[in-house]
C-alpha cells in the first residue's frame, strides 16, 4: 500500500502535526483488535484529510465508508460552526468502537452515523455537499461518484481513497480481480468527466482529489 520507504514515511510523519490522544488511541486499538487494520487512514493521511477540510470549512461533509471512524474524526475538524458530517457504513459491528471514539470526539454533536448500504442512503440525502470522502467497497466507486456529483456545490471536493490499489492499477489486471478493474475504470471515468478538475495524489495508496467546476 505504501510506495515510499519506511524511513521516508517516518520522516514525513515526524514533520507533520501530531495526531491527538483520541486519534492515537483509536489507531492503536484498531491495529490491536480490528481485522484489516491497514484500512485505517492513519497519522499522515489523517492530517491531510484534516487540512483539506480546514481549508474548505465545509458546511456539509459526506463520508462513504466509516470503518473505525478515524477519517471521520479528521474530516470533522474543519467543519463550519453549524456544519454536519454524515458517515455511512454497512457494518454495525463497529458501533462499540464508534461510541468509544467517534462519538466522544470534539465534534461529536455534528456527526451522524448511518448503518446501511450507501447506495440506498445517498439518494435520500439532499445535500449540497462541500466535501465527500469515498473509502468503501471499490467495485462501487463509480456508482458512488454518480450518486453524489449532482449533490455537490460548485467548488466542492470529492476525495476517493485507494485509487492506486498498491500499484495494481498499472499492472496487467487479472481476470478475477474485480476491485482493481473497478478502480482502473473509475480513474479513467474521472479523467473523462468534464464537470470536474482532478489530480491523483500518490499519497499512501493514492487519493484522487476531484473538484466540481
Amino acid at each position: 500500500m505504501d510506495f515510499l520507504s519506511r524511513e521516508i514515511s517516518d520522516y514525513c510523519e515526524q514533520h507533520t502535526s501530531p495526531e491527538d490522544e483520541l486519534l492515537n488511541n483509536l489507531r492503536r486499538e484498531t491495529h490491536l483488535h480490528v481485522m484489516s487494520p491497514r484500512m485505517i487512514s492513519g497519522h499522515l493521511q489523517g492530517r491531510i484529510l484534516s487540512a483539506i477540510s480546514q481549508l474548505l470549512k465545509p458546511q456539509s461533509i459526506l463520508e462513504i465508508g466509516t470503518y473505525t471512524g478515524y477519517s471521520a474524526i479528521c474530516l470533522s475538524e474543519g467543519l463550519a460552526e453549524n456544519g454536519k458530517l454524515i458517515t455511512i457504513d454497512y457494518n454495525p459491528e463497529f458501533k462499540p468502537i464508534h461510541q468509544k471514539y467517534l462519538l466522544q470526539s470534539a465534534r461529536a454533536n455534528q456527526i451522524e452515523i448511518i448503518y446501511d448500504k450507501a447506495t440506498s442512503v445517498i439518494p435520500l440525502l439532499t445535500g449540497p455537499f462541500d466535501l465527500v470522502f469515498i473509502d468503501a467497497d471499490k467495485e462501487n466507486y463509480a456508482v458512488y461518484f454518480d450518486l453524489v456529483i449532482d449533490k455537490m456545490r460548485s467548488g466542492g471536493v470529492i476525495l476517493a481513497d485507494n485509487v492506486l490499489w498498491s500499484g495494481k492499477v498499472v499492472e496487467p489486471i487479472k481476470p478475477n480481480d474485480k476491485s482493481t478493474a473497478a478502480l482502473a475504470a473509475f480513474n479513467e471515468k474521472i479523467m473523462q468527466d468534464k464537470r470536474v478538475s482532478k489530480v491523483l495524489l500518490p499519497i499512501r495508496d493514492g487519493i484522487f482529489f476531484i473538484r466540481k467546476l
